[in-house]
């Protein structure tokens, strides 16, 4: 019997009570009882980096905090992101997370490690469009590093009100697009390993 696919998740906002958070852990759990995923869920928190500066890199190279990421990467089959949007964009964290990754990290760097990784995205808003226009920035900036963003992608919105007390999707056609959206990752990210 084949193992499960492992995904790494995280969030674009270090916010507390972020609804892409939120957004992130009610995914996970969808992956986990229904798909029996396996998922590691983590905060950018918890692996702060400075602002990229290239001269800074040149000079002390790359923060350790950036092997971290880069090592937990490689170690997953996929990952899933749940992305604000702000001002039609990406948040400085998440595009700041993505600057670092894709650089050479030092004698025990993994790698170009979102070369050929799939890649779900999740957004979610108050707003009624969901969040998807940061999104579309986010996949651009993906699909530059090489990653696998897959098709599909959910937009969450009015998501201020779309969760119960214990965290899940109150709305059965999230919960449904969710469960595609993690379906459409987990056969790619079987057919990618079975190539290997």
């Amino acid at each position: 019997m084949s193992k499960p696919i492992k995904i790494l998740a995280f969030a674009g906002s270090n916010r507390e009570k972020s609804i892409n958070r939120k957004l992130l852990h009610a995914a996970a759990a969808i992956a986990q009882e229904e798909l029996s995923l396996a998922v590691t869920v983590i905060t950018l928190k918890d692996y702060p980096l400075p602002i990229y500066d290239g001269d800074a890199e040149e000079a002390k190279g790359a923060p350790a905090n950036v092997l971290k990421l880069k090592q937990l990467i490689a170690e997953h089959d996929a990952v899933l992101i749940a992305s604000p949007e702000y001002n039609a964009s990406v948040t400085g964290l998440l595009k700041n997370t993505l600057d670092w990754i894709s650089r050479p990290a030092g004698e025990k760097d993994p790698g170009k490690v979102m070369t050929e990784k799939p890649v779900a995205l999740l957004s979610a808003s108050p707003g009624s469009l969901g969040g998807i226009r940061g999104l579309n920035h986010l996949r651009a900036i993906l699909l530059n590093t090489g990653t696998l963003v897959i098709p599909a992608q959910f937009a969450l919105s009015n998501a201020h009100q779309a969760f119960a007390e214990d965290g899940h999707l109150k709305v059965d056609s999230a919960r449904n697009a969710i469960t595609d959206l993690l379906k459409q990752l987990q056969r790619i990210a079987t057919g990618l390993n079975s190539r290997a």
